[in-house]
Parts: C-alpha cells; structure tokens; sequence
C-alpha cells in the first residue's frame, strides 16, 4: 500500500481537478434525464491506466461528481460519485493485473489495458441506465445510451494511446515510480 505522502495528496487532488475541468469543457445536455455528455470518461481512463485504481477512483468519482454539482447537475451526483468512482477503480485494477502479469513485453499490457476501459465503460453506461431509470424511468433512462456509448468510446479511442504517452514520459522524469501504480 502506497505511503501518504505529500507528494501522493497533491497527485490526487491534480487529478481531481483535471477530472472536474475535462468533465466541465465540453456538455451535451439531455433533457429527458436532465445529464449531459461529457469528455470526463476519456480523462478518467487515462488517470485509472497510468496511476492506477486508486487515484483513478478518487479523481473519477470525487472530480465528475464535483463537476455535476458546479455544473447545476446537482440530482446526477451521488450517482457519478459512486458510478465514476467504480469505474476508476475498475479500469485501473484491470489494467494493473496486464502490468503486474506482463511477461511477454508490452502485448500483455496492452491487452488488459483495452479490456480495463472497455469494462469500464460497460460499467458507466450501465450504471447511468440504472440511475436514470431510479430518477426517471427506464423509457427516460434509455435516452441516455447512446450518448454514453460514444462517451465511453471516445474515452477508449482518447485514453489508451494517451495513457501510453503519459506513461512513457513520467518514466523519463522524476516522476517513474508514479507511472508504475
């Protein structure tokens, strides 16, 4: 278990203001449900592959959920603290048992990597199904799928290639023992 360090604070709080912001920029609302479209899912990958589930957690379920209520969305964000934060934590464990098994180079790691955004994003397509059906009713809810699978497909396209660079320049800084989470 990682120590609490300064250094580890201010890389979770980074991360949680990255996470509000990338979720801020760019809303297409839904009136049917009152939620919006948002560029936070491909923010949230990234942070889950190259720092693990953990902060991945944190920043996806802390910064969406402070994005909603800054945004006036304030019904959605209980729901996208628990549903962004499982998905952090999702795409971040997968990803971590493709680098912890990887055995045969890179192939491994890419692999579990593509696996670990793709649960996640099943996951927060799910979970927002299931939340808007609570808050709105499943007919309601429904209108929310299609742009939640091109969220989380922009977030598969965005994340992975980016996660990659993000990693390999954290290795040739002082910052490598961070990209290994």
């Amino acid at each position: 278990m990682p120590h609490v360090t300064v250094r580890n604070i201010t890389l979770a709080a980074l991360m949680i203001a990255l996470m509000t912001l990338a979720t801020l920029i760019i809303r297409i609302p839904n009136p049917a449900t009152q939620g919006y479209i948002n560029l936070g899912d491909a923010m949230l990958m990234t942070i889950a592959l190259v720092f693990g589930w953990r902060i991945g957690g944190l920043a996806g379920g802390v910064g969406s959920a402070l994005a909603d209520a800054l945004g006036g969305y304030f019904i959605w964000a209980p729901w996208t603290l628990v549903i962004k934060g499982v998905e952090g934590m999702l795409v971040g464990t997968i990803a971590a048992w493709g680098a912890r098994d990887a055995r045969d180079g890179n192939h491994l790691r890419r692999i579990m990597a593509f696996v670990a955004v793709v649960v996640g994003g099943a996951w927060m397509v799910s979970g927002y199904y299931m939340a808007g059906s609570v808050l709105f009713g499943g007919v309601a809810a429904l209108t929310e799928i299609p742009g939640n699978l091109t969220q989380a497909g922009v977030a598969v396209v965005v994340a992975l290639p980016l996660s990659v660079i993000l990693r390999n320049a954290l290795q040739r800084s002082d910052y490598g023992p961070l990209a290994s989470r």
